[in-house]
């Protein structure tokens, strides 16, 4: 018997809908405390497996480093988790003594997750972790490149969670994939919020649906490094940022641009960390084997060694070679370089001053619709103050490798692998996602004071005196009445 897969992913999809939301009911009367217990149960299962994921991972998509992935799923279960055992978000999150106000948090109810491709296990782990932490269920949809390692990962995370006392369904995924069966749990009446992760194809959906969206994925992220710089500093923060996971960390530089008194340094340096400057008919060949006709990354072709890219593209590098770079003059939409580059490829601009440099940043930013990440590197505050000011765009780095600031690993911003953009017009915010993102807040309020004291009495206005029209119009109907009796 053939079975029509749309239609078992669709029902699927249903049944999982209707245990979540049974599940809620009895998840959103959990407190904090109760919550947290099963967040550090499942943080305790899912860490035993850090490394044996990361290597599914690499094995099942192809893309980037699996001991890459290894960090990125060390930096979920350890610094993450420190950063959410200090956050309450259910329950009373804040009380005012002196203004007698209280915040309470409160759940948004069912969650659907789609997770990306590229950071498939790291996302999967963060979601889960932080819908369970703010008290909502979730149903997870996997991406078809990447199901066994996001499986196992949940897998993992729902038998220690259910052992330590989650209702059963609160956290669950689809068995059968389909497109269908997605936008069904895109739709369902009892979805409250999208959290939708590097999946450009479902963005569409996700927006007709009608539901809160939380969007979050990759951009074309420019690196400016302006002549005030650490030069060598800040080549090395690129370099490192881009060839880590080979180039597919969400807030990783796509292209550099460069003040032009300090080129020459800073090709010199690149050089020095492992970069290859590229020929334009080598440029040309490369932008071919990563995209096709439609202007679409080729499968296969993400998250590939620079070393292995160059061999397809046919010409040779030194082994040493760790990135490629191509030189452009402009931001075309015919141009591959002005695009997401998820690879160890960087373009490379250079420009007169930092007043140009700010154009071209913005030019690249609005390129996709408004990246997520930009990062500066200057000692310059005026420079920086002016950058953080113009550009559109979800956050500034300053001083940073992207790929590591933007998580929240070398900056103080939120540590997170969600990190929120407009890429797509799509969203309801730019933040690094956190728990917080997860609820609303109800709003308490005493009374503080009585409303007879505070009733607004309505001025009475003076009469005015009588017009100078008036008086004449009184003087014509007397003698109206003057006529009329004689």
């Amino acid at each position: 018997m053939i079975m029509d897969k749309d239609l078992v992913s669709i029902q699927e999809s249903r049944v999982l809908m209707e245990n979540a939301a049974s599940a809620q009911k009895e998840l959103a009367l959990f407190s904090q405390e109760k919550l947290d217990a099963i967040v550090e149960a499942m943080v305790g299962s899912v860490s035993k497996q850090v490394e044996s994921l990361a290597k599914l991972s690499f094995e099942e998509t192809g893309y980037g480093r699996w001991q890459d992935k290894v960090q990125k799923n060390l930096f979920v279960t350890q610094q993450v988790l420190t950063h959410l055992r200090s956050l309450k978000c259910v329950g009373v999150i804040s009380k005012d003594e002196e203004q007698r106000t209280l915040d309470i948090g409160i759940p948004f109810g069912v969650l659907v997750g789609l997770s990306p491709v590229t950071s498939p296990v790291s996302t999967t782990i963060y979601k889960a972790l932080i819908a369970i932490k703010s008290g909502n269920s979730i149903v997870f949809s996997p991406h078809p490149h990447a199901t066994k390692c996001i499986k196992a990962a949940l897998d993992c995370m729902i038998e220690a969670a259910e052992k330590s006392g989650l209702p059963n369904g609160s956290l669950s995924y689809m068995d059968t994939v389909t497109k269908e069966g997605t936008k069904e749990l895109l739709n369902h009446p009892d979805t409250a919020l999208i959290l939708l992760s590097g999946v450009p194809g479902m963005a569409e959906l996700g927006r007709r649906s009608g539901k809160p969206v939380i969007y979050s994925g990759t951009g074309n992220g420019p690196a400016f490094i302006e002549r005030s710089a650490d030069v060598r500093q800040a080549v090395q923060d690129i370099v490192s940022s881009k060839v880590f996971d080979n180039g597919i960390s969400p807030s990783a530089e796509h292209s550099i641009i460069v003040d032009e008194c300090i080129e020459p340094q800073v090709r010199s340096l690149m050089q020095e960390q492992g970069a290859y400057f590229m020929t334009e008919e080598e440029s040309c060949a490369l932008a071919e084997l990563l995209f096709s006709e439609t202007g679409k990354h080729r499968l296969g072709m993400v998250g590939v060694s620079a070393k292995q890219l160059a061999k397809r593209a046919n010409f040779s590098v030194p082994d040493s070679v760790r990135l490629l770079v191509a030189e452009r003059k402009y931001v075309t939409k015919d141009d591959p370089y002005s695009k997401e580059l998820l690879a160890p490829v960087l373009a490379y601009y250079v420009e007169d001053d930092w007043m140009h440099a700010c154009e071209k940043c913005i030019e690249l930013l609005l390129h996709v619709r408004n990246a997520h990440t930009l990062t500066i590197h200057s000692n310059d505050e005026e420079v920086i103050s002016l950058f953080a000011l113009r550009k559109p765009v979800g956050r500034l780095l300053v001083n940073t490798p992207a790929s590591f600031g933007g998580i929240g690993l070398t900056t103080n911003l939120t540590p997170s692998m969600s990190l929120a953009n407009r890429t797509y017009g799509l969203g309801m915010t730019a933040d690094n996602i956190s728990p917080s993102n997860l609820t609303y807040i109800r709003k308490v309020g005493y009374g503080v004071r009585q409303v007879d004291n505070f009733l607004f009495k309505q001025e009475s206005k003076p009469q005015c005196e009588e017009s100078s029209t008036d008086s004449v119009q009184k003087v014509i109907q007397e003698a109206l009445r003057a006529i009329q009796n004689s």
